[in-house]
């Protein structure tokens, strides 16, 4: 089984896609297409386990509502009696651990801080440096899914300032998750009772940091070079010519014409000082603004619906790996079934080769799932799928225990 540190466990492959792919898929060997009958029947299938699932997420986003609700800084209406004191703290703990399941469900990758820190050390491309208030933060959670290349514009000095576009690694998708401290960096007064969520896209990952709120940019140290070497050199130039004179001159009313003939000097280097400052101030607030009108485009969702979104992709991702580990056992395993290993080399080398997707099958959850299901079984360490129509039949009794009350499946437990 291959093991693939660059790639992700995401499918990058809608449902729909899917399924009409897997119809037309011609196999390892020539005339294993399937028939009109075969790919009706398994378009029904594909039906039934989406539907299955679907429903499992919707329990799902029942409890994340009510986990989420005494927190929500946008609920209407509020909860009537939410959780206090040590509940509340309770209560915060759960929902940020069952937002790392649902994480993890959806194939987002968790960055701890010293990652974070280590993607975004030093200057983005645009020459900004970010300093984040981490103790501005009671609890915070920064998720990234599917890292790649994006395009961006600047414009380089060495090229008299003109624009030109350079290539910058990416995060496809970027989740955020905090509960604010009071700290000065947010303001007089602010939101220490809420939880946010924010989901952003395309986000160039050295910059990943300015999704938190409270950061401030860092003065560049060639400018903070220039600034300091400024003030040192006014200081020192004061004290040099002063000490051209007595301290009787001084009295007697020369320290006038010392000044004066400070002036001159002292108000170049001073206005060389201020030039720099006011230099960073310029770029400071420009880049707040490009800031600003990037992520407008950029923010695909805010709290609540942050929940809603992120469901649907962990359903839809939970949908095709159970399409995918079925369907493949199901048409080339044969009789003597295959391990884990052959079938997580063969859906990933069969996307690679004829849909040129790239991904780190995630065999033993897609295996899982198939067993709990009843659709495939082990014997001895190889799987082998029931045929369709019994995989049907079985999708349609767990329908009816469903709707009579008797079984009640759950993400980490039964599902097709």
């Amino acid at each position: 089984m291959a093991e693939f540190k660059d790639r992700e466990h995401f499918i990058p492959i809608r449902v729909a896609d899917l399924i009409e792919y897997l119809c037309r898929e011609s196999g390892p060997a020539h005339g294993q297409v399937l028939t009109e009958d075969e790919q009706a029947a398994f378009r029904r299938f594909a039906h039934s386990v989406s539907g299955y699932i679907h429903v499992i997420y919707l329990d799902q986003l029942r409890k994340l509502k009510e986990a989420y609700a005494p927190f929500d800084p946008d609920a209407d209406p509020k909860p009537l009696n939410p959780p206090r004191g040590p509940a509340r703290s309770e209560a915060l703990a759960k929902l940020f651990d069952t937002f790392r399941v649902l994480m993890e469900r959806a194939n987002y990758i968790r960055l701890s801080r010293e990652e974070l820190e280590t993607i975004t050390q030093g200057a983005s491309y645009w020459g900004i440096d970010m300093d984040i208030p981490w103790d501005a933060f009671e609890k915070v959670e920064v998720f990234v899914r599917g890292k790649g290349l994006g395009r961006r514009t600047r414009r380089n000095w060495r090229r008299l300032w003109r624009k030109e576009e350079v290539t910058v690694p990416t995060f496809s998708r970027v989740a955020v998750m905090f509960k604010q401290n009071a700290h000065k960096r947010l303001g007089s007064e602010p939101d220490t009772q809420n939880v946010f969520l924010k989901l952003f896209k395309d986000i160039p990952q050295m910059d990943t940091e300015m999704l938190l709120p409270g950061g401030r940019i860092r003065m560049p140290k060639l400018e903070r070079v220039k600034l300091g070497g400024s003030l040192a050199s006014s200081v020192g130039y004061v004290a040099w010519r002063l000490s051209d004179f007595s301290l009787v001159q001084l009295v007697s009313g020369a320290l006038s014409g010392a000044v004066w003939a400070l002036y001159g000097p002292l108000a170049l280097v001073l206005g060389y000082g201020y030039k720099t400052w006011y230099g960073f101030q310029v770029t400071k607030q420009t880049y707040f603004l490009q800031l600003t009108q990037s992520l407008y485009y950029q923010n695909l969702d805010n709290d609540a619906g942050v929940m809603f979104r992120l469901l649907d992709e962990a359903e839809e991702q939970e949908i095709r790996e159970t399409l995918l580990a079925y369907f493949y056992l199901w048409r080339y395993a044969g009789e003597r079934g295959w391990t884990t290993e052959q079938l997580d080399d063969y859906i990933e080398l069969d996307l690679e080769r004829r849909l040129n997707v790239h991904i780190d099958f995630e065999i033993d959850d897609a295996v899982r799932k198939l067993q709990l299901g009843g659709i495939v079984h082990e014997v001895d360490g190889r799987y082998r799928a029931v045929p369709l129509s019994e995989a049907q039949a079985r999708l349609n009794r767990l329908w009816e225990q469903y709707s009579s009350g008797e079984f009640v499946p759950t993400i980490s437990g039964s599902t097709p």
